[in-house]
């Protein structure tokens, strides 16, 4: 207990003994005793919250954690640990496409030339498989396991878990993408022609249609942590993107040659891409610049929920740890067989694993330390029941949020916005305004004075003045509006050699 309570403490305390004042002493006392009980209150919750430890591959003396393999880590994990990873393989339908649900409870896999299947993968069960005898491109799970959206040969398809199909998505055209944003419940396909495309599948109303104008691209990726859209183009380019925006809100030169593969953290703050330069770059999304870059090749990248990064090379696949400072160095290897070629790798979310997408099928293999060993059972629960996921899903749709809330930096939202600069006045108003005061300066009741001074020549004269005073800073503004630089200058403002050709005013 004390090395949880030390985990949570604040530093050192202060050295009471050497203070002369009492007051302040007494202050910092107090201070001091309220830091020690929330230590101790944050270990506990600890201890019942997050029964569960994460393990790391721990290597002994002149050991390296990438020289160990598969059949090393299967002899050392407990007996459920060591059922979780297979091969499928499957040569005639390939190469293979994968996905999971947020609980990573279920995958979905879609081959190139047609086959569709989902499986529950905590009792290892096949749920459905059937073939659509035409191109797959990409699979995604919507907001649960009931509904999923497959990009066929000339637009994407919406699926429930039986395999009817529920919906064609006509407006999307030849989707080559998907990515689905659960808090907003949006649908987004970038297609062959650059267009990127946003579909509200709770309402069916397509929110936003944007051409890009970077030409076609099959890279798209979007940021768990603001729910903002990652396409990476062919001129190594890496746009950021949102609906209620018809330009990029970010758009980053990343590569010297096409990019092939982008992937965000958890957090939101780091991003991976990779391109046909053969580099691998570490990006700082709160500065926009590289922490970190490596030379390799990837077709693939992904984070995992503890930080680490697999990438996929070939018929190899790396996978790299933040060591501290974001060093990511290689911690583990694994190579499947040769002439096998990786098309895509994503880590389960709450598991140590990683599932592979190759040529000749599908692969799951164990990753110690990649998943997060505690889940919230009100985020995400891979062993609800029928009722908590009825009650769930009309949850999520109750808290829906609208496109509006999709932005670089989402703490912004429920903050006072910052007063906005004056605007200018247009002409037509200023003419309005200055009509109402000359209306004013017209009706304006005057003291009758004695003695001559109330002569009807006198109030006129004093009549057209205070008009000519209501209209003076109207048309100022008039002249700020127009452009127009005012021509009268007084002659005591110009220099004594130019003041013979100024404008002399008329007597």
């Amino acid at each position: 207990m004390e090395v949880e309570v030390a985990k949570y403490s604040r530093g050192q305390g202060a050295d009471l003994k050497a203070l002369g004042d009492k007051k302040l002493k007494g202050q910092l006392s107090v201070k001091e005793k309220l830091y020690g009980q929330s230590a101790k209150a944050a270990a506990n919750a600890e201890k019942w919250l997050m029964p569960n430890d994460g393990g790391i591959l721990e290597p002994g003396h002149l050991e390296k954690t990438y020289r160990f393999s598969q059949e090393d880590i299967l002899t050392e994990v407990d007996l459920l640990s060591s059922r979780k990873p297979f091969d499928m393989i499957l040569p005639v339908l390939g190469p293979y496409n994968i996905g999971y649900t947020s609980n990573g409870r279920y995958m979905l896999v879609g081959g190139r030339k047609g086959h569709l299947a989902m499986m529950d993968m905590l009792h290892m069960d096949l749920i459905k498989e059937f073939e659509v005898r035409e191109t797959v491109r990409d699979v995604t799970f919507l907001h649960n396991e009931q509904l999923y959206a497959v990009a066929q040969k000339k637009y994407p398809y919406i699926y429930n878990r039986h395999g009817t199909e529920i919906h064609c998505l006509k407006e999307h055209g030849k989707a080559l993408k998907l990515q689905f944003l659960s808090k907003q419940f949006l649908l987004a396909s970038i297609n062959s022609f650059g267009q990127l495309h946003y579909q509200d599948v709770s309402t069916g109303e397509m929110v936003a249609n944007y051409r890009t104008g970077l030409g076609r691209t099959d890279v798209m990726r979007g940021n768990p942590y603001n729910a903002v859209i990652g396409l990476g183009h062919a001129g190594g380019k890496v746009t950021m993107w949102k609906p209620t925006s018809v330009k990029p809100l970010v758009t980053m030169l990343c590569h010297h040659g096409p990019v092939t593969a982008v992937a965000f953290d958890r957090g939101g703050n780091l991003m991976a891409t990779a391109g046909v330069d053969r580099k691998i770059k570490i990006w700082d999304l709160r500065k926009y610049e590289v922490v970190r870059s490596y030379p390799m090749r990837a077709q693939s990248l992904d984070f995992s929920q503890k930080g680490l990064l697999a990438c996929s090379n070939g018929s190899q696949v790396e996978i790299y740890r933040d060591f501290g400072g974001h060093d990511y160095r290689l911690y583990m290897k694994h190579k499947i067989v040769k002439g096998y070629q990786v098309g895509k790798v994503v880590f389960r979310p709450y598991e140590d694993i990683l599932g592979i997408g190759h040529s000749m099928g599908f692969s799951s293999i164990l990753v110690p330390g990649s998943g997060e060993p505690n889940f919230d059972t009100f985020v995400d629960n891979p062993m609800e029941t029928t009722k908590q996921k009825r009650e769930k899903e009309v949850h999520a749709l109750l808290d829906k949020l609208p496109p509006e809330t999709i932005m670089l930096n989402p703490n912004t939202i429920a903050t006072v916005r910052a007063p906005k600069k004056k605007e200018k006045k247009t002409k037509e108003e200023i003419e309005e305004e200055m009509a109402d005061a000359v209306e004013a300066a017209k009706n304006t009741e005057r003291k009758k004075k004695t003695k001559g001074r109330s002569k009807p020549s006198k109030r006129a004269k004093k009549k057209e003045e205070d008009v000519f005073k209501a209209k003076r800073p109207f048309l100022e503004q008039s002249d700020k509006v127009d452009g127009r630089p005012d021509k009268k200058q007084r002659i005591g403002e110009l220099p004594k050699a130019l003041q013979r050709f100024a404008k002399k005013p008329q007597s």
